[in-house]
């Protein structure tokens, strides 16, 4: 993780802050274009200058020839990141991706893996022009003047996650990135849809775990809305305030902005007198929920997704207790909306099956993975594929009830049946360069 000196982060989010401007990077060797900085496989990430390739990439460039950004441009056979820094907030990312003497293949992501752009082709000699929305963050909490009046209370692990460190952190991925230039613009107006929530939900850090919080950017078109996802594995109701991260995001909320509440796996396992699904779990949702309606933003309760735990019949065995029958009992109550991923996750289990379900979930043999000396076999956490799907299945609890926030969706998006889900051998994913065989907080 790279260490931020205070004074100089501040003085470059001033700057932006102030001009709103557009940052532009030429990347290549070649002629660099009037307008933009360029970058070039020497621009190692420091401080002082605000941007730059991190350490772990390695990069080379190459020089068609010519004036344009299109005529040169950076590559790698390694997944690469490059890091800006930048204040809280919204940012379109444009990209221009390409070779005028070749072809290109590039997948790109953000801070913690988060998925934004899938396996872009180009043709021999084309380009093309790819924007997302992206959410930036620390985790300083700020009063409505500016000022730094408290900290999310960090786990240590955290302090190495890409999502709390001031900085927006783009990876570039796939067989053949080709990377000519990059504009990054605020986006004032784009909803934010915060996400709370636990294992399941979290921006997972590295490779070979995932959570459908991740894979959700990619179904919101550019420039619509951004998804700003503060789960944490382990995370119940009550810690999740107790640790000041509702509080860093009501600090941010805007009227109109969403925040989707998913817990249930860790809070079941809580016990003591007053603690239950119709006590305790409901009680915290009703707070969170009023707390959402006084920035006069929208709350979204998802009910959690099944464990992988079938029966002799391949059925679903239901170990959530009643929490998520609480979360529906809730929304009823509140009037509020309610997605369902519970219910569609037992379809979606139920149509993989004991069998095929496997590969939804961390499953792999020891040796799989650099330093993984032992098998991974986790029921609850999902593989790339398996928190894919899943996200899929929020997208379509989304459109079903026409929810207002439907118009933020991409137009291109496939209908989706969770009963008929797309198989492993169809989704693709290069791996980020990121590994662990540890397993995360919560079950």
């Amino acid at each position: 993780m790279k260490c931020i000196a205070v004074s100089v982060v501040l003085m470059f989010v001033a700057v932006i802050t102030e001009a709103q401007q557009t940052l532009k990077f030429d990347f290549g060797n070649g002629r660099v274009k009037k307008g933009y900085t360029a970058v070039t496989p020497e621009s190692k990430f420091a401080n002082e200058k605000g941007y730059g390739f991190t350490a772990e990439s390695e990069v080379t460039a190459v020089d068609r020839g010519g004036k344009s950004v299109n005529d040169d441009y950076i590559t790698s056979s390694k997944p690469f990141y490059f890091s800006v820094n930048l204040p809280d907030g919204n940012y379109d990312v444009k990209i221009i991706l390409g070779d005028k003497k070749g072809t290109s293949a590039t997948t790109v992501r953000a801070e913690c893996r988060r998925l934004f752009l899938e396996n872009i082709r180009t043709a021999k000699g084309k380009f093309v022009t790819e924007t997302f929305t992206v959410n930036v963050r620390d985790s300083l909490i700020r009063d409505e003047k500016g000022n730094i009046v408290k900290a999310v209370r960090l786990k240590p692990r955290e302090y190495n996650y890409l999502h709390w460190d001031n900085f927006l952190t783009i990876e570039f991925n796939d067989s053949l990135p080709k990377v000519c230039a990059i504009e990054i613009t605020p986006n004032k107006t784009a909803p934010t849809i915060f996400l709370a929530g636990n294992s399941t939900v979290v921006d997972q850090d590295k490779e070979p775990w995932a959570a459908w919080g991740q894979m959700i950017p990619r179904f919101f078109a550019p420039g619509k809305a951004a998804v700003a996802n503060y789960a944490e594995s382990g995370e119940a109701l009550n810690s999740f305030l107790s640790a000041r991260r509702l509080e860093k995001i009501l600090s941010l909320m805007k009227p109109g902005d969403y925040l989707f509440i998913e817990f249930g796996h860790n809070d079941m396992k809580q016990k003591g007198p007053g603690i239950g699904p119709f006590t305790s779990y409901k009680k915290l949702l009703k707070q969170y929920i009023a707390e959402v309606k006084k920035k006069a933003g929208i709350p979204v309760l998802v009910t959690s997704m099944h464990r992988r735990n079938f029966d002799k019949d391949g059925k679903i065995i239901n170990t959530l207790l009643e929490y998520p029958e609480a979360v529906r009992q809730t929304a009823k109550e509140e009037n509020v909306a309610v997605i369902d991923l519970n219910a569609m996750s037992k379809v979606l289990y139920e149509a993989w099956g004991p069998i095929k379900s496997i590969k939804a979930f961390v499953h792999f043999p020891a040796n799989t993975f650099p330093g993984q000396t032992t098998k991974l076999e986790d029921n609850t956490h999902f593989s790339t594929y398996g928190a894919y799907e899943l996200a899929k299945c929020i997208v379509k609890s989304i459109k079903d009830q026409n929810l207002p926030l439907a118009q933020f969706l991409r137009t291109d998006i496939a209908v989706y049946d969770p009963a008929s889900p797309a198989t492993f051998e169809s989704f693709y994913w290069p791996m980020s360069s990121f590994l662990t065989s540890t397993k995360p907080d919560g079950n």
